[in-house]
Formats: C-alpha cells, structure tokens, sequence
C-alpha cells in the first residue's frame, strides 16, 4: 500500500512542502495571494513524482517568489502535518487532503532578489513579521490547526484563535 494513502485505501493525501523563510532580523516572510486579498500564507506547493522534498522547496521557491536555491539556506525541516480539503474542494479520484513537510529556512538575500512576477504568479504581495504576528484570519479555516501547530513547533509561538475543529 503507498505510505501516502489513509487508512482508507481511496483516500490520498498529497505530498507538500512549505517554506518557513526568516529574513536576517528573524522576521517570516509571508504572500499574499493573488486572488483572494487578505489571504496570506507560506510558499508552498506539491512534491512531483520522483522528486525528493528538498528539491520540491528549492522549485517551489524558485516558481513561487522567484527565490534561487543559492540565497536560502535549510535550517531543518518537520514532516507529518497533514489537512484535508472541504468536500467542495474535492474532485472525485483526487487527493482528499495534503501532508505537508515544513522547511525552516535562513534567507540569505534581500527583498529585491523576491520576485512574485514568475510564469504562473500565485501572489501579490509579500512582507515580513515576527512570528508572533500571524493571523489564523488570514487562512482557510481547514488549513487553520496545521498552521497553529507549525507556529509553535518550530517557534513556539501559540497562535490565538477560535478552538480547532473537531
């Protein structure tokens, strides 16, 4: 059976990766994405076929903040978070979540070697806070208790919010 699958054999998650990028202050990068204002989250994307997990954050930096693999440095990395997409999101014989392998990465650059004007631009803006600062507001509520729980995982900040859901 492939590791990737549930307990239930029709239900896949699917392999992610996301970067937790900390300017030289120690500042988080976050974007904003493109269509849904106030939206702001991590980079992000899925692992392809074949494709180990550091080499997906490196492609994903690269297609998503136009970041070069040479100004990022891997600080360590978590695997195991895992969400499931609300039933609307959902297409019969696709995944019915993603698992998810955060990267905690030191930026070596500065704010002009970002880019968000990349092939397929996923957002619109981007800015650094402290850890401290992220709003559960600004996600999907299923998206919600993965980022609560990376926040404290790997800066042990406790983000305030409504309880998660059961």
């Amino acid at each position: 059976m492939d590791k990737r699958k549930s307990s239930k054999e029709e239900e896949y998650y699917r392999p992610n990766v996301a970067a937790l990028l900390v300017n030289r202050e120690g500042r988080l990068l976050i974007a904003e994405r493109i269509r849904q204002r106030g939206a702001w989250q991590f980079p992000q994307g899925g692992v392809d076929e074949g494709e180990d997990k550091k080499a997906a954050l490196l492609r994903e930096m690269r297609e998503e903040i136009g970041v070069a693999p040479s100004l990022v440095e891997i600080v360590m990395s978590k695997p195991g978070y895992r969400y499931r997409f609300p039933d609307t999101m959902r297409r019969y014989g696709r995944n019915v979540g993603q698992e998810q392998t955060y990267f905690l990465c030191r930026f070596l650059g500065v704010d002009r070697d970002i880019d968000l004007r990349t092939g397929k631009p996923e957002f619109r803006r981007f800015r650094w806070i402290a850890p401290h600062e992220f709003q559960l507001s600004w996600l999907p509520p299923f998206k919600r208790e993965v980022y609560r729980r990376v926040m404290s995982d790997f800066f042990g900040v406790v983000l305030e919010g409504e309880p998660p859901s059961p």
